[in-house]
């Protein structure tokens, strides 16, 4: 009796034992990944059953790529292979980075229909949510990667680089993206509808991918906005792809500043400083919602 007593005590003291072991890190990184992946399937299933959102963001780089090329390029004089080469860098910049806005414009829609409070009482990462946004914005950005060269050798554009400096600058145009998108996800989530995010992000874009050397060179530029355009860093994101593309005009000149003398090691910076900053907060701020 007495036997069977104690054994019955040290079962149940070994079930507690049990039941307050903490996960392990191990387990702990196996859910987080795989909730990150569930959510980001869940934003590229959204994408195939409504197709428009990848039609028009393929639609616009390619309109782009048109009416530059062919509208302004007659009236903008780069020395050396002509202004389609100097202007594809520029496009791709401006199409990464205004495809970054999908990913705010998603969140606060999603805010909006109330879907962040069914995921928030759901036992799954907070933060594997917006590692599913910010890598459905990085499919659409590589995608669009995609039909901006291939127009853009269509009309004339050619990469005058290795492969491995041609991978490079990709990779570098989709990180300096994937960044942003957590900026853009922070202020999905900071704003109260999908319109207001839409009018914010315009608001900083344009001036950002506009007073830069996107389209025209810098030191065309008046010496206020061409001061701006040097420590832009979306100068730095172009100057780093043309010189990564091998498509950096001869005899160009290069501004004194720092940024402009090393374009690649402020990206790679810009981009640290947008992750170090810009994911905890989002993190912080889901976990703070529709409390």
């Amino acid at each position: 009796m007495t036997t069977s007593t104690s054994t019955t005590n040290a079962t149940s003291s070994g079930r507690g034992a049990s039941q307050t072991l903490q996960p392990t890190a191990g387990s702990s990184l196996s859910r987080f990944l795989s909730d990150g992946w569930v959510t980001t399937w869940r934003n590229l299933m959204k994408i195939i059953r409504v197709p428009e959102i990848l039609l028009f963001s393929l639609i616009q780089p390619i309109m782009f790529v048109l009416l530059f090329t062919y509208v302004f390029g007659a009236a903008i004089d780069i020395p050396g292979e002509g202004y389609t080469s100097f202007l594809m860098a520029g496009i791709f910049a401006q199409t990464v980075v205004f495809g970054s806005t999908y990913s705010g414009a998603a969140m606060a829609q999603d805010l909006k229909d109330g879907i962040i409070d069914r995921f928030r009482t759901l036992p799954m990462s907070g933060a594997a949510v917006l590692i599913g946004r910010t890598n459905g914005d990085l499919v659409i950005n590589a995608l669009s990667m995609i039909v901006m060269m291939t127009t853009g050798f269509i009309v004339g554009w050619r990469v005058n680089s290795s492969p491995l400096e041609f991978l490079a600058g990709v990779a570098l145009l989709l990180l300096f993206a994937y960044a942003f998108s957590w900026v853009m996800a922070f202020l999905g989530m900071s704003v109260k509808s999908p319109e207001i995010i839409n009018n914010a992000s315009f608001l900083i874009l344009f001036p950002l991918t506009f007073i830069s050397n996107a389209f025209v060179p810098s030191e065309n530029l008046p010496t206020p906005l061409r001061v701006f355009a040097e420590w832009n860093p979306v100068s730095s994101l172009v100057q780093s792809a043309r010189e990564l593309f091998g498509n950096v005009p001869p005899g160009t000149p290069v501004g004194d500043a720092w940024t402009a003398q090393n374009p690649i090691a402020t990206v790679l910076l810009g981009v640290a400083v947008l992750l170090i900053v810009f994911v905890p907060l989002s993190i912080r701020k889901f976990a703070t919602l529709s409390r």
